[in-house]
């Protein structure tokens, strides 16, 4: 009897906290009018009967579900473990020598960019980032890119753990709680996402996306020197190939002001039409232990519960967002190959291993899959970078940087399978252009002679 007194005060402690009181006297009512067995259930739920480690319990999931936004994911903890992840295993604050070279870095990526693009100079400021000012610096523009999915993956695990556990009293104010718990379990994997990317990036645009608000660059120093340890390049040499990429992303973001918004909006198109599965949550989350977020993130984490097959509307906005990255990754790759090529002795191979690191697949591409279910990936990257070039050869930077004008003239996927066709159309509607106009102009000049 005392047990299940225990029992029963434990589950009016737990209604209090999701119901209210006049809410909790009601549910408690129905609940026993149709045989409710308080110890029973506790013991199916895992509910401590301990009052102490119930309100421990409690007080842990209210701290988690405290900083959930109107959209009702917890940004606030998202925040926080992206930091903690960031900082696993050190993220030493730099010194200022340390500071003072990345800084030199990037301002002598401006001077080499300067002779290799028309494009100006970013602006804004140059910066050393740690781990954890790299999660500072991007985590506002995670949140714009992963809401479309947000919503859905909390409704949706907000009714999969109702439908599992029909005897527990989920409704309103319950409902609430479920669809906060599948904001706090969504945030808590942005987090960990953002945490591991900072953990691998060297700058704002390792993604190709541009994840920082305004102009401005940054290296993250720790990153850079563990990717340089052990190359036969100079340290000194890949921070300044790291640099005058970063600075290349930024001054293209700065100066082509349609294509930030271009770029963040095909992904949140796509993002938009996910699908959840959720036959494949209801497996993930089968036998688990509601009042356990981090058992829920990690039964969730395998990236498996979007919908396999793409709609249409997504298949053709990811083949937009794929050109758009080529387009913008092989631009970047053309520039800043001609701004260091007379300055770093090892240039032509740390460029080849870039290339096949982002290839082969980064920390970007597992982040995205599993928060948004996109593989981010420019197929056509060297096609893209090809393009570049022969537009390069054809007429300089101007003739290179003129295609950036307007996002219509831009070459579509097919175009970059065949530069030399897409220039040659190209080159044919420009001549038909200066014969029209020349044949506009002697019409005019005719009319004015009489």
């Amino acid at each position: 009897m005392a047990e299940d007194d225990a029992a029963r005060r434990s589950w009016e402690m737990l209604l209090r906290q999701m119901l209210g009181k006049e809410g909790a006297e009601e549910a408690m009512a129905a609940l026993e009018a149709s045989g409710f067995d308080p110890e029973q259930l506790a013991r199916t739920t895992g509910i401590p009967t301990d009052p102490a480690s119930l309100q421990a319990m409690m007080d842990q999931m209210q701290r988690m579900m405290a900083g959930s936004g109107s959209d009702g994911v917890n940004w606030s903890l998202a925040h926080d473990v992206a930091r903690q992840v960031a900082h696993t295993g050190g993220d030493p604050s730099l010194s200022l020598a340390q500071a003072t070279s990345v800084t030199n870095a990037l301002s002598v990526a401006d001077l080499w960019l300067d002779a290799a693009t028309d494009l100006p100079p970013a602006g804004g400021t140059r910066s050393a980032w740690s781990r954890a000012q790299w999660v500072e610096g991007t985590l506002e523009v995670w949140k714009r890119l992963t809401q479309p999915v947000a919503t859905s993956i909390a409704e949706a695990l907000a009714s999969t753990l109702a439908a599992q556990h029909e005897d527990l009293p989920f409704a309103g104010g319950g409902a609430q709680m479920l669809r906060s718990l599948g904001g706090t379990v969504f945030g808590m994997q942005v987090g960990q996402a953002a945490g591991t990317l900072a953990r691998e990036v060297f700058g704002t645009s390792d993604t190709g996306l541009p994840l920082v608000e305004g102009p401005g660059t940054a290296l993250v120093l720790s990153n850079v020197e563990a990717f340089a340890a052990g190359l036969d390049a100079s340290p000194h040499e890949v921070l300044h190939l790291l640099a005058v990429r970063e600075a290349a992303h930024a001054r293209l973001y700065a100066h082509v002001p349609w294509l930030r918004p271009h770029i963040l909006g095909l992904v949140e198109e796509y993002a938009r039409g996910i699908a959840i599965d959720v036959d494949a949550m209801e497996e993930a989350v089968r036998s688990i232990d509601v009042t356990d977020p981090d058992a829920l993130r990690d039964a969730l984490s395998g990236g498996q519960i979007f919908a396999v097959e793409p709609t249409p509307e997504q298949a053709a906005a990811l083949e937009r967002l794929e050109t758009a990255l080529a387009l913008v990754e092989g631009w970047v790759e053309d520039v800043s190959g001609r701004a260091v090529a007379p300055h770093l002795s090892h240039a032509v191979p740390l460029r080849e291993m870039l290339r096949r690191r982002r290839a082969a697949g980064g920390p970007a591409e597992h982040v995205f899959s599993s928060l948004v279910g996109l593989q981010l990936r420019p197929r056509k990257l060297r096609e893209a970078a090809a393009l570049w070039a022969a537009l390069y050869a054809e007429g300089g930077p101007a003739a290179r940087e003129a295609l950036w004008e307007h996002p219509d003239i831009l070459p579509r996927a097919e175009d970059l399978d065949d530069g030399a066709a897409f220039l040659a159309r190209r080159d044919a509607a420009k001549a038909a252009d200066a014969e029209m106009d020349a044949a506009l102009e002697e019409l005019l000049r005719g009319g004015d002679d009489s």
